[in-house]
């Protein structure tokens, strides 16, 4: 089977990540794919061992061009499938690419925010199948109106071999980020928009310092709040002392297993990668009850789940962790496992690869 992948993101984010390991896998399950993304992206380089990249200019949602570029590049390439793994205009330009040269169109979705019924019923019938990230994001297609039929859940996946929880690099964490030895860290890793979330945490970290003075917060990631974010911690003593903003971090396996929770108050979230890749090194988990974050933060197993912008439940929530140390460990224990379990990339790429299959044989039907 021959898959063309067109992935539009620009960085390595969690989607741009899980089309890396979807093009890992499928190779080694001997499929051949093409990538097409854009001019100097970091997928791909990243691909490059692993498929045939194309790139090309994506400009967005009204880059009509793009139509054009993927059709001759379906021409030249002669796929049995498309695969769009993002937005920004390749997710209609690419479906239309696809219907034009008769070949099937598989979406994945990754976001969970609603669309307008006008725009669904116009959309999804360009696919002939859809690919959700988590159950979350299927019952919010459910709901729009797009057919039982169509959706797929498939779920994202950690390489549980690169996040571990391997604390070897614990003094060379302390030093890079100035943490002492009896200071517990609380991380978040995310991109810095509103919907994450960041701005519950910092109004919930008053009354933890006041419980928990010994603490240090690092925020991962950039945005465009991320300026935002700066100033409200620079301009109060208590949080300029204790939050810091390293940016965004290619050395999160490093990290994270020297993490003591991790904390993702989001109000809107596909699934949440990096909710996975903390798991995977056996931190504990605080997440926002939403999306499908509810799918890998199990309270009472792996970590504690709050309502999107309770500040007194997240403010309760990190206290009662940073007080229990037992209770820390054995929620990491239980994290690594359920990641181990659910969230497989094998399993992620056999998901994907029967949806292919599904829609080549309902195209031969069709046919």
């Amino acid at each position: 089977m021959k898959i063309l992948h067109v992935e539009a993101g620009m960085h390595l984010y969690g989607g741009a990540l899980q089309v890396v390991f979807l093009l890992r896998g499928l190779k080694a399950m001997g499929m051949q794919c093409i990538l097409a993304c854009p001019e100097g992206s970091a997928i791909a380089r990243e691909a490059e061992p692993h498929a045939k990249v194309v790139t090309m200019p994506m400009k967005g949602d009204l880059d009509m061009g793009l139509l054009g570029r993927l059709r001759r590049l379906i021409r030249a390439e002669r796929p049995d499938l498309i695969h769009l793994h993002s937005r920004r205009g390749s997710d209609i330009w690419g479906a239309l690419a696809g219907k034009l040269e008769g070949i099937p169109v598989v979406l994945s979705r990754r976001v969970d925010n609603p669309e307008s019924r006008l725009v669904v019923n116009l959309k999804y019938r360009l696919y002939d199948e859809v690919i959700t990230i988590s159950d979350g994001i299927r019952q919010v297609l459910l709901s729009e109106g797009v057919p039982a039929s169509k959706v797929n859940c498939v779920l994202s996946a950690v390489d549980t071999e690169q996040y571990r929880p391997d604390r070897s690099h614990l003094d060379w964490f302390r030093q890079e980020f100035k943490i002492e030895p009896d200071e517990l860290v609380i991380g978040m890793v995310a991109q810095f928009i509103q919907r994450k979330g960041h701005q519950t945490l910092l109004d919930a970290l008053p009354t933890v310092i006041a419980k928990h003075p010994r603490i240090k917060v690092i925020l991962f990631g950039q945005g465009p709040i991320s300026e935002d974010i700066q100033a409200r911690v620079a301009a109060s003593p208590d949080l300029a002392a204790r939050v810091q903003l390293p940016g965004f971090r290619k050395d999160l396996a490093k990290i994270l297993p020297c993490l003591d929770v991790l904390a993702h108050p989001a109000f809107m979230e596909g699934l949440g990668v990096s909710l996975l890749q903390a798991a995977a090194c056996g931190v504990p988990l605080i997440g926002g009850r939403a999306g499908g974050i509810p799918e890998i933060v199990r309270p009472g197993l792996n970590g504690e789940l709050i309502e999107p912008g309770d500040v007194p439940g997240l403010a309760a929530a990190l206290n009662k962790l940073l007080s229990a140390p037992v209770l820390r460990r054995d929620y990491g224990v239980a994290g690594r496992n359920w990641v181990e379990h659910q969230f497989s990339i094998p399993s992620m790429v056999k998901g994907n690869l029967s949806v292919y299959r599904q829609a080549l044989h309902t195209r031969q039907m069709a046919d």
